[in-house]
């Protein structure tokens, strides 16, 4: 059985994940996943292809129901709550998908008061407002009557991203943040990720196989095997890059490094 490098567990968890099993009918994608993920991390959920990343991030955001395990949320199990409860927790959520899923027919400003339209009772004035400070957080000023088409793939990650921050969310959740972009607009994204972190105390969880986000951003993470279907190693990936004692995680950190 493989050795798992292992932090100690914190006690300032923001979410935390016990006994999972991640299945499609009978073939089980992961288990045996137990790990905490700290209130103002930016935790990564990193390993190689097919081993469940995108898989897990469903189960996070409640998507995907675990096939046994419970996921707690600032100590309330998700799954075992009402539904009532369950729209309440994820309207704390904020997701940036891999693509940006900005629509295409609205403008970046119309893109951004879907949610607010949708679970507030703010006044048309307040939400212009809103929209105005979530694009100028991340560099969109006066961008509010661009359509998506207008704009570079970095800008409309960062569009997406004022979108997932309109309902001022706890945690933020990325799938494959860097996808499509250059290494500059890469490297702006997180930079405005370790920025939103710092302003807003938010917890993020970034799904990504981009080692440079990994090093940059990351303060702790999991790493999942799709060879042995369960976790073998979470920390901060920076020490794992030296330290892990399972040779499998320290090869995949170490890519193409001379």
């Amino acid at each position: 059985m493989t050795a798992l490098a292992r932090t100690q567990v914190a006690d300032n968890a923001h979410i935390k994940l016990h006994d999972i099993t991640m299945a499609y009918g009978d073939v089980v994608i992961q288990r045996d996943l137990t790990f905490d993920i700290n209130h103002e991390d930016i935790f990564i959920i990193m390993g190689g292809s097919g081993c469940g990343k995108s898989t897990l991030l469903k189960l996070l955001i409640g998507l995907k129901k675990p096939s046994s395990g419970n996921i707690e949320i600032d100590d309330v199990n998700f799954w075992q709550s009402s539904l009532e409860q369950q729209g309440k927790t994820k309207q704390g959520f904020g997701v940036l998908f891999q693509s940006g899923a900005l629509w295409s027919s609205l403008t970046l400003a119309e893109n951004v008061a879907l949610p607010l339209e949708e679970y507030t009772k703010l006044s048309r004035k307040q939400i212009e407002e809103v929209i105005d400070y979530k694009l100028s957080l991340v560099g969109l000023a006066g961008y509010q009557n661009f359509y998506p088409s207008e704009i570079s793939g970095g800008m409309q990650k960062r569009a997406g991203l004022a979108r997932a921050m309109a309902l001022d969310p706890e945690i933020l959740f990325f799938d494959e943040p860097s996808a499509g972009l250059d290494p500059l607009s890469s490297r702006r994204l997180d930079d405005l990720i370790l920025e939103l972190r710092e302003s807003l105390k938010t917890t993020i969880v970034v799904v990504t196989h981009e080692l440079e986000s990994i090093f940059s951003i990351g303060n702790n993470s999991v790493f999942l095997d799709a060879e042995t279907r369960t976790m073998i190693a979470t920390g901060n990936p920076n020490k794992l890059r030296t330290d892990c004692p399972v040779a499998k995680v320290r090869e995949f950190l170490n890519r193409g490094k001379k």
